[in-house]
């Protein structure tokens, strides 16, 4: 099962290789890795999406939280969070596609970004699921590079974490 984790920590050198060395010390994957300030600039926010069973998010959340650095980890795999991720997307554009690759664009609500005689460089912003699946449409129309961010998740309403 997919698990996107969320966590609030000192914004410190050494904290981020802390928290990859956990997962790595243990031989969990990590999928996708954000990072960034949040708006207390003493503190940063690290999203990592990660598989396993619930046995194994236990474990990787107790761990966690024994980091000094370490002020919240939440799951959001099962609670209302906002989840997004952006990514770019070169994909060839011949004569005979071009119409197509702008239909896809326009049904996804991405944009064109750069356009050149060969290519589109598309951006793609939303759920990964969304990502995911504007990537399956434009892989067998030439999809010459691609970049994503990982997603980066934050809880709905109420929910999330409080400093």
């Amino acid at each position: 099962m997919q698990h996107t984790i969320s966590v609030v920590v000192e914004n410190e050198f050494g904290v981020l290789s802390r928290v990859v060395g956990l997962f790595s010390g243990r031989g969990f994957n990590i999928d996708s890795l954000s990072v960034a300030p949040t708006n207390d600039e003493t503190l940063s926010r690290i999203t990592l999406s990660t598989r396993g069973d619930d046995a194994i998010l236990e474990q990787i959340t107790k761990q966690l939280n024994k980091l000094v650095d370490v002020i919240k980890v939440m799951d959001f795999s099962d609670e209302g969070a906002i989840e997004r991720e952006m990514a770019l997307i070169k994909v060839a554009a011949e004569d005979e596609c071009r119409a197509e690759v702008l239909r896809i664009v326009d049904i996804f609500r991405a944009k064109i970004i750069d356009v050149t005689a060969k290519s589109y460089t598309i951006e793609a912003t939303g759920a990964p699921a969304k990502i995911n699946a504007i990537l399956e449409l434009l892989r067998p129309l030439g999809l010459k590079e691609l970049v994503r961010t990982g997603a980066v998740a934050i809880g709905r309403g109420a929910k999330g974490w409080k400093g």
